[in-house]
């Protein structure tokens, strides 16, 4: 009999690092001299905070909701230049893994938050939505299906600090904000900046990176106002941790071909913020920036004429020993926010306009298109694919004062405003060779990656209006409670409207307990509702056949691929405009300061998702009965054999648990500690799957919704459950030192049919799902500060942990010995220098 899980282990597994913590930081407290707060710790507290709340004096302390408040400090501690990268190594329900030749994914590498999806979590930066970036995750990575904001577009040396509110916040701040809220709060005055130079390579010799960057500000007009430039310039080499093909002694004899690991990257970012002072209560700010990721990822490797099996023999002329394709993504991205604020009366009032966007252009390199070689006696080896395009404009008014009516003891914030807000979506279509076929059965397309067609060309838009109202308070000394109410209008879907509701109980100076529950909604993403990409391959008359006894299609050129749900041929096959995906979110939590210096908090969550939008199975439309269905609805010539569109496929539950642990000791002569331990256990299940549409019942075919492995792994256990990092600082004089260990959870590889489950494939490898082991990864890293230098050494993953490499049928016979669903990569140990020269 198969034991049940019981609710209350993931509570256990939180508390037990707090009881750890507890313990140590008891035995610390016993040796000190006094009781004096660490001065650092208590500036933590008091940090003003402005995410998940409109009044203006709440600060990480005595937040209603867990938020964490990430310092630019920290974020250079971690070692990496990558964004997600470094809070994914600070916030342990944060996941970010590192996909490989996955068509580019890994140049827009999605974060999640709380195992749900990478567009469920809202990014503001300095409080205001930031757009999205222009590519949509299709293929089998963690992810799947999402168009997430690409943090990287954001300079770590613009940052001030992040603020991750841990809570669903859509009656804040709208569409989105189901898992969380990820706000990045810039860099603000004239005064200090700070010039960095910093490399590194991995110790299998490969990956070497190096980065500049700069962060300064000069003041406007006697100190009315100012300037600050922030500017970055950096280079990454790929890595690659491919294996020989195994298939036989002939095939190993040629060596390692493939490439997985991470891409080629340079980029270049630029970010400018202002402000000025147009009278004592008025101010003007705007902020923008620039950026330019150029990257290059591989495809799988096409043999040639030197091996067993070539792909082709039309490769003699160009390839004749093989060629691995490259996939070139060339990505501007570009924002401006402008605005007016200030106070009159004690209204404080922000109105703003808000412009963003990102581009990507496609290329394929070292490659060659076999139809077109056939047709026309040559080829090209460089293929303009397409460009891809999203766009966001957003106007909003924010008003807030603090109110004192009479039967409170405390002031009420009444917050209130209204935000209009257009995306839009454009999919441009590639050269002609990119995605020519012809019709002599050559497998057509540019190899690794064929362009957009014609027919894929899309130019979508949307328009929202919101209005929204916010109640703050503490009703009384101990007990403090907020509402909010959002209502929403898009142009597509049309209205909703969240609420929440938070409250915080303050029993002592030291302990509290904390909870909310709310209602939010996710936008279904232009791409998601637009996107189309197809392949194309000739069919030979009597290719293409169904039913007893068999009816044939025509010979011809036919389409399979990805459709928008409400496209001609997806609305006749069960596709429907997509509807919102609408959450409830439920958290409790407490919060204790057992002393000046150790400070606690645990958060239970639960997070109901209805709707939930993904991308369905093929479905195959040769058989005669489908070919007559759509005769008689006008597509009498069907091009296409089979096709796939996104659907709201099913609901969800997210249960988990967040623990977060700080201990300071100031220590005098021999130092300061400063330690953290912080957990997340995370638990996503498919509570429901919808029916097959009504059309295809009729038809006798079936849509899958949601497969076995979208069912188990993508929105469930393909992500870590759990994860605990521990953090240790150590400052004494000008020295300071830094070591992470974080420990990653067991996540499941699962397959897509049940049916394949314990059979064997081809060369006699067993079919099975593979449980990944969990690992401990350490990072290091120690710094020396003379006059305004600092010198830093480091390594992270010091211990070259790699995760378990992928059982024999999932190499791809040996080709592939990592899984993409790793939460920490698989390149090993990395070495890096820093110097920086701030003042």
């Amino acid at each position: 009999m198969k034991k049940k899980n019981s609710p209350i282990v993931p509570l256990r597994i939180a508390l037990l690092p707090a009881a750890l913590l507890l313990a140590f930081a008891s035995t610390g407290v016993a040796a000190q001299d006094t009781n004096t707060p660490s001065s650092a710790n208590a500036k933590k507290l008091q940090t003003v905070i402005v995410t998940g709340t409109r009044a203006d004096n709440r600060t990480e302390s005595s937040s209603l909701t867990p938020i964490d408040v990430v310092s630019a400090k920290v974020l250079q501690q971690t070692g990496t230049n990558d964004l997600p990268t470094a809070l994914a190594r600070i916030i342990p329900s944060l996941n970010f893994p590192r996909p490989s030749a996955a068509d580019t994914a890994d140049t827009q590498r999605p974060a999640q938050l709380r195992g749900l999806s990478p567009d469920e979590v809202l990014v503001l930066v300095d409080g205001k939505r930031w757009h999205p970036g222009a590519i949509l995750l299709n293929n089998g990575v963690i992810g799947r299906g999402s168009q997430p904001v690409d943090l990287n577009t954001i300079p770590i040396s613009a940052i001030d600090h992040i603020e991750v509110l841990r809570d669903g916040a859509s009656a804040q701040y709208g569409s989105d904000a189901i898992a969380g809220v990820i706000n990045i709060i810039l860099k603000h005055g004239a005064k200090g900046g700070d010039i960095e130079v910093t490399g590194g390579q991995y110790s299998a010799g490969d990956g070497r990176q190096w980065q500049g960057s700069a962060n300064f500000g000069i003041p406007l007009n006697n100190d009315k106002g100012w300037l600050r430039f922030s500017l970055e310039s950096g280079n990454e080499d790929n890595t690659n941790r491919a294996g020989v093909d195994n298939r036989s002694p002939a095939w190993e004899a040629l060596g390692v071909n493939y490439r997985q690991g991470d891409p080629w990257v340079h980029s270049n970012n630029v970010l400018l913020n202002a402000q000025y002072d147009i009278t004592p209560d008025v101010q003007f700010y705007a902020f923008g920036h620039y950026s330019r990721r150029n990257s290059i990822s591989p495809a799988f490797y096409r043999y040639g004429l030197n091996s067993p099996s070539p792909k082709s023999p039309l490769m003699a002329s160009m390839y004749p020993n093989g060629f691995l394709p490259l996939e070139n993504a060339d990505s501007f991205d570009q924002s401006l926010v402008a605005g007016v604020r200030g106070k009159v009366n004690g209204w404080r009032w922000d109105v703003s306009a808000n412009a963003g966007g990102n581009r990507v252009s496609y290329e394929t390199r070292n490659s060659m298109n076999f139809a077109f070689f056939n047709d026309f006696g040559y080829s090209p080896s460089i293929f303009q694919d397409g460009v891809l395009k999203s766009s966001q404009q957003s106007f909003d008014i924010d008003i807030a004062k603090d109110l004192n009516p009479g039967w409170l003891p405390n002031p009420v914030t009444l917050a209130f405003g209204t935000e209009y807000l257009r995306q839009g979506y454009q999919i441009n279509p590639g050269e002609l060779a990119s995605w020519y076929v012809g019709t002599s059965g050559v497998s057509g397309g540019a190899q690794g990656f064929a362009g957009w067609q014609p027919a894929n060309t899309v130019n979508a838009a949307r328009h929202d209006v919101a209005e929204y109202i916010d109640l703050e308070t503490n009703l009384t000394d101990k007990l403090g409670a907020s509402l909010a109410v959002r209502h929403e209008n898009y142009s597509d879907f049309g209205g909703t409207t969240s609420g929440s509701l938070s409250a915080r109980y303050d029993f002592t100076d030291s302990f509290a307990l904390r909870g909310s529950a709310s209602t939010g909604f996710r936008a279904p993403s232009l791409a998601q509702g637009y996107f189309s990409q197809i392949s194309s391959f000739y069919s030979g008359a009597g290719s293409l056949c169904a039913g007893s006894p068999p009816s044939c299609l025509p010979a011809g050129i036919y389409n399979s691929g990805l459709v928008s749900p409400t496209s001609q041929l997806g609305a006749l096959l069960g596709g429907e405009p997509l509807k919102p995906e609408k959450s409830r979110n439920y958290t409790i939590g407490a919060v204790w300061s057992p002393t000046d210096t150790l400070n606690l908090s645990l958060d239970v969550y639960q997070i109901y998702i209805d709707n939930r939008i993904a991308l369905s199975g093929a479905l195959a439309i040769t058989s005669p009965t489908v070919v007559d269905y759509l005769a008689k609805n006008g597509i009498a010539n069907l091009d296409y054999s089979s096709i796939n569109y996104f659907t709201n496929a099913g609901d969800t539950r997210t249960r988990g648990v967040d623990f977060v642990g700080t201990w300071v000791k100031d220590a005098g002569n021999i130092g300061t500690f400063t330690t953290t331990l912080s957990a997340n256990y995370n638990q996503n299940v498919v509570t429901s799957v919808k029916p097959n549409p009504a059309v295809l019942d009729n038809l006798g075919i079936n849509l899958t919704r949601l497969n076995r492995q979208d069912i188990k792994g993508y929105l469930a256990n393909s992500s870590p459950r759990s994860k605990l990092i521990l953090n240790e600082q150590y400052a004494i004089g000008n020295w300071s030192f830094n070591g992470t260990l974080t420990r990653y959870g067991r996540y499941t590889s699962y397959l897509s049919n049940i049916s394949q489950y314990g059979t064997h494939d081809k060369y006699g490898n067993l079919v099975t799902d593979q449980t990944f082991t969990p690992k401990w990864v350490l990072d290091l890293s120690g710094s020396y500060r003379w006059q305004n230098w600092t010198f830093t050494l480091g390594v992270d993953n010091a211990t070259d942990t790699y995760p378990d490499r992928n059982i024999a049928t999932n190499t791809n016979t040996g080709t592939l010995p990592y899984s993409t669903f790793s939460p920490f990569g698989y390149n090993g140990a990395y070495a890096y220098g820093k110097v920086r020269y701030s003042w």
